[in-house]
């Protein structure tokens, strides 16, 4: 998995590529770019497409498109308490009046945040889906579930510790509107998390591959979780129906020896977004249920390692191809979201890194103990609670998914007709913001390992025997190749 092809560029760009840098201009941009004109920011990144070709890019005095839909937000939310005092039968009205103007603009507004969200970051989650797939196949991480139980488990205190000090904060803190962001903290950011277990564990260190493992399974829950607790407006299961004849075709051209990925991509592909999409789950998941079509290896060498470069099966080659486009699109992702206003900071942010940085390395640790303790499963050999709960304070780097459920839970097609659009924008962004500083959750967890005493080591360093163990004891994912970027977090 996560192959890089990119050998023979100059050692800058490779950098650029293997160290997700486009990624982290973009949101840089982004936040300089929203705190300096905000204005313009979104005029941006809510340009309507189809006002390149039709008359209405002439009539500025119209504004633009987010304008439009901002102004008809709170001419709707300023007639609210005249719809509830007019009786039951009016709000109904109200009510119906609102959600088919919604379902209109949903379907029209074919915008530059739609495109990067909706459509390019489909393939970012096809390529996150393809690791979790490659994991469960024979040499995976998850293929053994006896050596993956333990991390499992850590995955789910993973989830529940960020997710259950997020909500005990919101309701503490009496943030209704907070509650459906729960799912923001439970994200690992795998090309960050990877990087920092390099700098704080060296290279081939047991804890690395247990870090992994988790993420991967963290990877999965999160697609899970972002299809079913967050859908982009009513669930239409008729358009399901397409999503299985999607899936039957790419079984069918599989079966037919079609090697090209290109085949999979813009037929069963194609098929599966567009039901996605009308069927009211996040578009950008449109992917996922192909990549089992795909004809692919028998085997899984290992997320980051470089002999999967060698692998020539078509599954294999979607990712190779994709690998590099995907940092750019991750690069326009950064630019799309990442542009909030500093003032937007609030009690959305505060719940948001606690749940990161406190209770990953909780959640983590708490369910390692119990695998250990109440199960009887074996914590990896060269593992210790303090290597637990270091990488527990890694796996609190959440950023690109974070960032990216932050922009589901609270997109405009979920905000209740109650609740004003500046409310609704304004904890959007105060997560946002706690999604984007769980970046700097890379340096806690260096320091937080430095004063646990952990120290990097080298390949064969002898003095460290118990900590550079086999990775056949260590459920290790072969993760010793030099490649740190991965498409997917």
């Amino acid at each position: 998995m996560s192959h890089s092809h990119s050998s023979n560029q100059p050692p800058v760009i490779r950098f650029l590529f293997e160290n997700s840098i486009f990624l982290v201009a973009g949101a840089v941009l982004a936040l300089v770019w929203a705190n300096v004109d905000h204005q313009s920011y979104e005029n941006f990144i809510h340009f309507e497409i189809s006002r390149l070709w039709t008359a209405d890019h002439a009539e500025p005095e119209h504004g633009s498109g987010h304008e439009a839909a901002h102004e008809s937000s709170h001419a709707e939310d300023s007639h609210a308490a005249d719809e509830h005092a007019s009786g039951d039968a009016k709000e109904e009205h109200g009510h119906e009046a609102g959600h088919a103007g919604h379902e209109a603009g949903h379907a029209h507004n074919i915008t530059i945040h739609f495109i990067i969200n909706d459509v390019l970051m489909a393939l970012f989650f096809a390529i996150a889906a393809m690791e979790d797939w490659e994991s469960m196949l024979p040499g995976g991480a998850l293929s053994n579930l006896r050596k993956a139980a333990t991390p499992l488990l850590a995955t789910l205190g993973g989830i529940v510790g960020p997710a259950g000090l997020y909500l005990v904060g919101a309701w503490l803190f009496k943030e209704q509107l907070l509650i459906r962001g729960w799912a923001i903290p439970c994200a690992t950011d795998i090309a960050f998390s990877y990087l920092v277990a390099r700098w704080i564990f060296g290279v081939g260190h047991p804890a690395i591959a247990f870090l992994l493992l988790l993420a991967i399974a963290d990877d999965a829950a999160g697609l899970a979780i972002l299809a079913v607790a967050y859908p982009q407006q009513p669930l239409q299961y008729v358009w399901f129906l397409l999503t299985l004849l999607a899936i039957a075709i790419g079984f069918g051209m599989r079966k037919m020896r079609l090697k090209s990925f290109w085949w999979y991509l813009l037929i069963p592909g194609v098929l599966s977004w567009i039901s996605f999409y009308f069927a009211g789950i996040h578009a950008a998941l449109g992917l996922v249920p192909i990549i089992p079509a795909m004809p692919h290896a028998h085997t899984d060498l290992g997320i980051f390692a470089r002999d999967e470069m060698k692998q020539t099966d078509t599954l294999n080659a979607f990712a190779a191809w994709w690998k590099n486009p995907v940092e750019l699109i991750l690069g326009l992702f950064g630019l799309a979201n990442a542009g909030v206003m500093f003032a937007s900071a609030a009690t959305g942010t505060g719940l948001v890194l606690a749940g990161l940085v406190i209770g990953k390395p909780l959640g983590i640790t708490f369910f390692t103990w119990i695998a250990q303790r109440v199960f009887g499963l074996e914590v990896p050999k060269g593992i210790t609670y303090r290597h637990i709960v270091s990488l527990g304070l890694v796996a609190g780097i959440g950023f690109t998914v974070a960032l990216f459920v932050s922009d589901a839970a609270y997109a405009d097609s979920s905000r209740p007709d109650d609740v004003l659009q500046a409310d609704w924008s304004f904890v959007r962004d105060s997560v946002k913001m706690g999604a984007l500083l769980s970046f700097f959750a890379g340096a806690i967890a260096i320091g937080g390992a430095r004063l646990l005493g952990i120290k990097p080591i080298s390949p064969g360093d002898s003095s460290a025997p118990a900590e550079s163990s086999d990775s056949s004891d260590s459920s290790e994912p072969s993760a010793s190749g030099d490649d740190p970027g991965s498409a997917a977090e």
